[in-house]
């Protein structure tokens, strides 16, 4: 059986932000590839703790997790979460263990001149989105090029960046202020190459393509990032990434997608409306019919309760919305214009007229 996050992190279902980040932390250290050279499963324990980490330090993941289990986190939109704890987190908690300070630490960790993760765009027409689709995705990824060791160095030598001395910080007195920002000529690295490798040219990695054919649940929307481990980036020591598959869905002509709620603006003929016709309307899911009346109005809502779109992760489903456009004839010949006369005098307008009459009279007082 699967353990779950909190096992992973050994620690109680009750735990509040404090205890995980400290249990994260001391797990961190014992299993950090850089303190266990060569071990395979020391670095998969490291990978196991870090998402464990990655969903329990966020409330709003956490909450999904503890409801529906990592289904419920699948396609899920992250924002920018790489799906790894910050840099910041990682300095503060290796920083004096790796050999003397942040400065050291981040020299050793930012040296490779590309990330572990890789995220993809994904293009999804409209009815794919909604109803789930099988996709072939052919990506490039980097891999380290094996002469300098992912440094894009010749030989791997490294040089203290000449422009901020190897702190891979440049400091700026502004007044009586200090700023601090990442050195423009090492990216933080704090080194070099002395040389660039001739064998990548001073890339650090060699690009090479794969190929996945993979099911994107059906309910996914623009902004969603789907994770599929194990397909990223491969660094050396840290091993391979995962791959992030980034959805961009294009809009339909007709329906428009709110959430999980679709709607369509219908035109209907004001005869319609007064005759109160019964009429059908197409939907995502198939017709739907509508029984009109003469109270139905221009532009109003009127709502299919749970034929909008399945949602990604809870399951439940959206709305689908009618909104009602009533048209009006722009022109109207001889003969139609007769026959609305005798319409218009068919029904019986005295109380209008009353209504009327009684403000031209009130209006007769003013100038008297």
């Amino acid at each position: 059986m699967e353990k779950t996050y909190y096992e992973t992190l050994e620690i109680n279902k009750t735990a509040d932000k404090k205890e995980i980040k400290k249990a994260f932390k001391n797990l961190a250290k014992k299993y950090h590839p850089d303190r266990n050279t060569g071990d395979d499963s020391a670095e998969a324990k490291f990978k196991e703790i870090n998402e464990a980490y990655q969903v329990l330090s966020d409330d709003e993941k956490r909450g999904m997790y503890d409801r529906f289990g990592k289904d419920g986190l699948q396609g899920a939109s992250r924002g920018g979460n790489s799906g790894f704890a910050s840099s910041e987190f990682f300095d503060d908690i290796f920083g004096n263990f790796f050999g003397g300070g942040g400065g050291g630490r981040r020299s050793q960790r930012t040296q490779y001149k590309y990330s572990q993760d890789l995220e993809v765009p994904v293009k999804m027409s409209f009815h794919e989105a909604i109803f789930g689709a099988k996709k072939n995705i052919s990506f490039q990824y980097k891999t380290a090029c094996d002469p300098c060791g992912g440094t894009g160095a010749d030989g791997a030598q490294l040089k203290s960046c000449s422009t901020c001395g190897g702190n891979g910080q440049m400091h700026i007195r502004q007044g009586f202020m200090t700023i601090s920002q990442t050195c423009s000529s090492c990216h933080g690295a704090g080194s070099m190459p002395s040389k660039s490798c001739g064998n990548c040219k001073g890339n650090g990695y060699i690009a090479k393509s794969e190929k996945l054919a993979l099911n994107i649940p059906e309910g996914v929307n623009s902004g969603n990032r789907i994770r599929v481990g194990g397909k990223g980036n491969i660094l050396p020591r840290a091993g391979r990434g995962d791959l992030y598959l980034s959805i961009e869905v294009k809009e339909d002509e007709h329906f428009i997608r709110d959430g999980n709620d679709i709607y369509l603006e219908v035109p209907i003929f004001f005869t319609n409306i007064l005759l109160s016709k019964k009429i059908k309307v197409p939907s995502i899911k198939g017709e739907v019919e509508i029984n009109l009346h003469p109270k139905i109005k221009d532009k109003e809502h009127i709502v299919f309760r749970n034929a909008g779109v399945k949602d990604v992760n809870s399951h439940n489903k959206g709305n689908f919305i009618v909104q009602t456009k009533i048209l009006y004839p722009k022109s109207i010949s001889s003969e139609q214009a007769e026959l609305l006369d005798k319409l218009h005098e068919s029904f019986s307008l005295s109380e209008d007229n009353n209504f009327m009459s009684s403000i031209v009279n009130n209006m007769k007082s003013w100038f008297k």
